[in-house]
């Protein structure tokens, strides 16, 4: 998994967090804490679960200051 400044990317889907925005509801790190972990540097993990329900739980970010991009698949030729 790469990681620069709150980006954070695997092979399908690259996270962003934006700190001035998020309000630190913390629902990221109650309700997917094996991918928001608020003790471990990176504190986002994309290879701890499945991304549809990690896109699910960016969904859910009362800030909005998580997003996320799906990657493109590419296709065999």
């Amino acid at each position: 998994m790469e990681t620069k400044a709150n980006v954070y990317s695997n092979e399908e889907i690259t996270v962003t967090f934006e700190p001035r925005i998020c309000i630190h509801a913390e629902k990221c790190a109650s309700e997917l804490s094996e991918v928001f972990r608020l003790s471990i540097i990176p504190w986002i993990d994309l290879d701890a679960t499945e991304t549809n329900k990690i896109v699910k739980q960016i969904n859910r970010c009362p800030s909005g200051a998580l997003k996320y991009k799906r990657h493109e698949k590419k296709q065999a030729s």
